[in-house]
């Protein structure tokens, strides 16, 4: 399903990288645009853009949008 991207806070993308960067562990909820919740957990490998769009790759595990990304470690992520 293609919907357009919204772009995160600036301040939170500072925080994703520094995660990545510590290589600390961290949770997060992912809402899809089917409606579904998935709750991930592990380190953050890589954030990267894609043709407009940016993600998250969690190592061994999803690859994630930004923006639908809805809490990172229990705290909103708007």
């Amino acid at each position: 399903m293609d919907q357009p991207y919204i772009p995160i806070n600036c301040e939170r993308h500072d925080e994703l990288l520094a995660l990545a960067t510590l290589r600390r562990p961290c949770t997060l909820d992912m809402a899809r645009p089917d409606g579904t919740l998935d709750n991930l957990a592990g380190v953050i490998e890589d954030v990267y853009a894609d043709t407009g769009v940016e993600y998250l790759r969690l190592r061994g595990g999803p690859t994630v949008r930004l923006d639908w990304i809805r809490t990172l470690d229990g705290r909103p992520f708007p």
